[in-house]
């Protein structure tokens, strides 16, 4: 957002506005809504410093206090809406009649702005644009094919399971990650009490050699130093870090897209972003060229509602390729994301005139690639828990011991 300085002329005195938009026209608009009195002129300005620290403040506060709609709540609420949409309730009363019965706060206070953002005529897919956070990207995309298809009753539905596949998904991931969890957090306990309890007690037989120390023995005192007297000063680092990267992953879509890149070069976590993104993306572009919607507009949604921003990025060349007379199928090969067996069978449906099916068929592909992954979770986490197990023992025994055998060499005389 740039910032402007609206002059306006306001019972016979001239006032300046400080206005926050995109571009000057836009900042025109909001100051002639801001003020009842003739704007003079708008110019872009620089933001005082007092104001940048302000507003940085309020979208910090904003960021930390922004949350989703819990899963359960939202599942519910879309089966709600399908139902009473199917019965040909409005939009409008269907979305007031699920905030006022709901106990969850974040779905009551965005289905209530939402009805009246529809009150006010604004579509349903227009008004969740300003909730991307809290409904999600998938949530958007299959109510902007609803009304597209006019069918909001059926995208509906298919949200619904959508989502309660991915609860479904979430909560194998988080049994998958049980066991490994809590045995780490197990050694993390017992290495934190060794180094805070056992260790400074070596400390002192090793100082009264005033010798050089080996390079474990040397890593030991120096965390036994940083967990004993820096604790609490480590403690607060991280709590303040995390909340810094929270904001800037939000805020910053530079810093987004290098942390998306990141997560897509790391082991296992790559594929699992991988797989359940072009699941999603292919079973929503399923569905609209069934409907009929052109290929390239049904690219444009189900794009948006991918989140994972260099995935986004190559997707997006996929569309151009189209848009300049290129075949789907070589705009998928040409991102290097797509096997060539899901190619031809593209390239198959398109020369069918079955483009639909096929690619119903490769959504089926990647979904069972992606629940191999969640299914094998806890085996292929297995030797990473191994090695930082293998560490630290390592770590301690090689740290504690060293010495005491060079201690048991120059006792013997050696």
């Amino acid at each position: 957002m740039k910032y402007f300085i609206a002059t306006v002329l306001s019972k016979g005195k001239r006032e300046e506005l400080p206005i926050y938009a995109e571009n000057k026209k836009d900042a025109q608009e909001y100051a002639k809504v801001k003020s009842s009195g003739i704007l003079i002129k708008v110019v872009e300005g620089t933001e005082p410093i007092d104001a940048q620290f302000l507003r940085f403040k309020t979208n910090f506060l904003k960021n930390i206090k922004k949350k989703k709609i819990k899963s359960d709540a939202l599942i519910a609420a879309i089966r709600q809406l399908a139902v009473m949409t199917n019965a040909g309730i409005s939009i409008y009363d269907s979305l007031s009649e699920i905030a006022s019965a709901t106990e969850d706060d974040a779905l009551k206070t965005v289905f209530s702005k939402l009805a009246d953002d529809i009150n006010s005529g604004h579509s349903l897919s227009t008004s969740m644009e300003n909730f991307r956070f809290e409904l999600g990207n998938l949530t958007i995309a299959m109510v902007n094919l609803g009304e597209k298809t006019g069918n909001l009753d059926e995208a509906l539905y298919a949200l619904a399971d959508m989502l309660e596949e991915i609860r479904s998904n979430i909560i194998k991931f988080k049994k998958a990650m049980a066991y490994p969890r809590n045995v780490m957090i197990a050694m993390a306990v017992a290495f934190t009490i060794l180094i805070s309890y056992v260790v400074p007690e070596f400390k002192k037989i090793f100082e009264s050699l005033n010798a050089e120390l080996p390079l474990p023995t040397q890593i030991l005192l120096t965390l036994e130093n940083l967990f004993n007297n820096y604790g609490l000063y480590v403690i607060a680092g991280l709590i303040v870090f995390f909340l810094i990267f929270r904001y800037m992953v939000n805020n910053s879509k530079e810093f987004r897209y290098g942390w998306h890149k990141f997560l897509l070069k790391t082991y296992l976590i790559k594929n699992i972003i991988k797989f359940s993104t072009l699941n999603r993306f292919t079973l929503v572009f399923s569905e609209l060229v069934r409907a009929g919607i052109p290929i390239a507009e049904a690219l444009d949604t189900s794009i948006d509602m991918i989140d994972n921003l260099p995935l986004k990025a190559k997707l997006q060349s996929v569309r151009f390729t189209v848009e300049k007379g290129g075949t789907l199928n070589k705009g998928l090969k040409d991102t290097e994301l797509f096997e060539n067996m899901i190619t031809q069978m593209v390239r198959a449906g398109e020369d069918s005139g079955t483009l639909d099916t096929m690619i119903k068929k490769v959504a089926e592909y990647y979904k069972m690639r992606f629940d191999a992954i969640i299914d094998g979770l806890s085996e292929a986490i297995e030797p990473i828990m191994l090695f930082i197990m293998a560490a630290m023992v390592i770590l301690l025994a090689l740290g504690i011991f060293l010495p005491m055998w060079d201690m048991g060499n120059a006792v013997q005389g050696r």
